[in-house]
């Protein structure tokens, strides 16, 4: 196989298949990167056997000619190596050959490169996928849904079912829990375009990370196809396939509350700067808890305290309490990033009492909502 093409180009391609390569994968041929190159373009592949990413460089873009094919191919070569080869190149200019055993040259300028490649026909081929079950989301609300739940999975391999983030399909909605049993995060939401029947599947967090950031800030839609092992998000240049958690992923609605003894509704923001500010106090000790006092008048107390360091108190000026007067203890990192995924909106705080769960969601809609289970302080 012999190309011609521009090295930005093959960068930010590059850049995308990276991020699926694992050093640590046990398949050698899985530490390389697969080049593909036909008259419409050039396919590159990167995979760790949990995700596996394709993404796809046109020969000719608005007119422009991206890629000149001389002679069509493909090769596997080394991942990591090559990628720092093309970031180092001299010019804009780079010429990829491939002659018999293949040995590959990579030529920019006066610097010429020449890599041992390895058997295309050695690298997995991708997932077979029907196109009869997907439906489509726009790319901003699908970095939204992982930005509000991904944080909230376990990392602790004792449950692997709990490291990945729940998605459920029914009744025209599509639901979206993460939980790591200390806490829980749930996103809902309805789609123009929701496919027939139901599914409920179980996708790792680690997978959606990765995803987000392919994603980055396009506005075009993401098709997203699911099946037994597989989900597969596709762009117009990019096919995304992450292999799905097996296990039943645990019943969550029992855990929501339905009756609440107190709600406060405060500014989010002010209440997320205010619990940064007593966690600085919470820090020293391991566990990182804060106290939260509802007060006469619609005044919250934050408050946290470690013997060796000292105590902070701080009073917020909430828009409205209702029901008992309440005091709880609470993991600061919790309780911010839920704060975070809410994003500065008004938010209402609902309890059932010191020691049971309590939900946090957006004054606005219910949309997101945020469980945390407090903690025992005596």
């Amino acid at each position: 196989m012999k190309f011609e093409i521009m090295r930005d180009r093959l960068l930010d391609g590059l850049n995308d298949v990276m991020k699926a390569v694992s050093s640590k994968t046990t398949i050698p041929i899985l530490t390389g990167i697969k080049l593909e190159v036909t008259e419409e373009g050039l396919h590159l592949t990167g995979s760790d056997s949990d995700i596996t990413i394709q993404t796809f460089i046109k020969a000719e873009e608005n007119g422009e000619q991206v890629i000149r094919v001389i002679e069509e191919g493909t090769i596997v070569v080394q991942a990591r190596m090559f990628n720092e080869i093309v970031r180092k190149l001299p010019t804009n200019d780079v010429e990829i050959e491939v002659n018999e055993n293949y040995q590959t040259h990579i030529r920019s300028g006066k610097s010429e490169f020449h890599l041992i490649g390895l058997d295309p026909s050695e690298y997995p081929l991708l997932p077979e996928i029907q196109d009869d079950r997907q439906f489509v989301i726009p790319a901003d609300l699908l970095k939204s849904i992982v930005r509000e739940t991904v944080f909230a999975v376990s990392t602790s391999e004792s449950r692997p079912v709990l490291t990945g983030v729940h998605w459920e399909v029914k009744n025209g909605e599509l639901v979206c829990v993460a939980t790591d049993s200390h806490r829980l995060a749930r996103r809902k939401t309805t789609l123009d375009q929701m496919p027939e029947g139901e599914y409920s599947v179980v996708i790792p967090g680690k997978s959606l990370n990765e995803l987000s950031k392919i994603i980055g800030d396009s506005s075009e839609p993401v098709h997203i196809v699911m099946t037994q092992q597989q989900v597969l998000f596709k762009t117009s240049d990019v096919l995304f396939y992450s292999r799905l958690l097996e296990g039943n992923y645990p019943d969550t609605s029992r855990l929501i509350p339905n009756e609440y003894k107190t709600t406060v509704t405060v500014n989010g923001k002010a209440l997320l700067q205010a619990i940064d500010r007593a966690s600085l106090l919470a820090r020293e000790e391991r566990n990182n808890i804060v106290r939260f006092s509802s007060l006469e008048g619609n005044v919250v107390e934050i408050s946290s305290s470690s013997p060796e360091v000292g105590k902070v108190e701080e009073e917020i000026q909430a828009t409205s309490i209702e029901g008992e007067e309440l005091k709880i203890s609470f993991s600061a990192k919790y309780m911010m990033d839920a704060l975070k995924a809410v994003d500065g909106q008004d938010v209402m705080v609902q309890f059932t009492g010191a020691m049971r769960p309590f939900i946090l969601k957006s004054v606005h809609d219910d949309a997101i909502l945020q469980l945390i289970l407090p903690v025992r302080t005596y």
